[in-house]
């Protein structure tokens, strides 16, 4: 127990901060987006197969409370085909809300054989949004089945502007809807609740002080500002990469938080972030982190 006491205090002295001395994060946004249809299980299972060691998606409720993967909590026009096959016209899609739909019918929509206009190169064929409590299910039998290194569960609470009671819950039962499968699946230590939305965070942050937990940010301000207004430190600052400096970067360290950007889709940028000396990396491409050279640990 000494020795492993003096291990972490030398990493501590070398690095000024613990969060230097863990692993790179590979994440896989919606699974992996740019390859395969979002937040499936068979694009989850594919940024296993390509080495992600987190894998990220976003959730929604229905209308009888089940945690269903999407990022919209809506059929989004651009990847939605209707039970009957039909595409959903742009000025609909909204109609076509997720949280006024029992799960049962939600089944029945087809989200995996349009071609997506942003992503061609998507592999196509009939899917449907899963439960969060069955994606779990199948990546933890896929990676026990293939002897895989078990990935984290990058959870992001996917709230909308003005939502509240129109596309989903308030946060705070939102959030325990969430938390209630991640502890029913025991995967409490494995998982990071992510959101844009603060009230998320800061229910998760006071009902499961353990969580890790990731402000996720999309327009520019103040990370100190973000911060205050969120009431506590992070386990990770993510905010859209197009607002990452080194300045940046050195002030989450300093604070004692890991960055991890949001969405790397290039291996021109994704080498210039580790330059910068993030934590991590999200992206839709996981294909790209097996041509991506890490630093050598000191």
């Amino acid at each position: 127990m000494m020795m492993k006491t003096k291990i972490l205090l030398l990493l501590v002295t070398l690095t000024g901060s613990v969060v230097h001395a863990q692993t790179f994060d590979k994440q896989g946004d919606r699974g992996a987006r740019g390859l395969m249809p979002e937040n499936t299980i068979a694009g989850m299972l594919r940024a296993l197969d390509l080495g992600a060691t987190t894998l990220g998606m976003n959730v929604v409720i229905s209308k009888d409370n089940q945690v269903v993967l999407s990022h919209e909590p809506y059929f989004n026009n651009e990847i939605s085909l209707t039970p009957a096959g039909k595409p959903i016209p742009l000025k609909q899609e909204q109609s076509y809300n997720m949280y006024k739909m029992d799960y049962t019918e939600i089944k029945k929509f087809d989200v995996g054989s349009k071609v997506h206009k942003r992503f061609p190169g998507q592999q196509k064929f009939k899917a449907y949004k899963p439960l969060l409590s069955e994606v779990i299910d199948s990546v933890e039998a896929y990676v026990k089945l293939h002897k895989l290194t078990k990935p984290d569960y990058g959870i992001e609470i996917k709230t909308v502007r003005k939502g509240d009671l129109v596309f989903h819950p308030e946060p705070a039962e939102f959030s325990q809807l969430v938390m209630d499968v991640v502890e029913a699946k025991k995967m409490s230590r494995r998982t990071i609740i992510q959101a844009f939305d603060i009230r998320s965070l800061q229910y998760v942050h006071e009902k499961y002080p353990k969580i890790r937990t990731a402000l996720m940010i999309d327009e520019k301000e103040d990370f100190e500002n973000n911060i205050r207004d969120l009431g506590f430190n992070p386990t990770v600052y993510s905010p859209y990469s197009v607002l990452v400096g080194k300045g940046l970067v050195d002030r989450c360290h300093a604070a004692g938080i890991k960055i991890i950007p949001w969405t790397v889709n290039s291996l021109k940028d994704m080498e210039y972030m580790v330059g910068l000396g993030v934590d991590g990396i999200i992206t839709d491409y996981p294909n790209l982190f097996m041509r991506l050279e890490l630093p050598k640990k000191k």
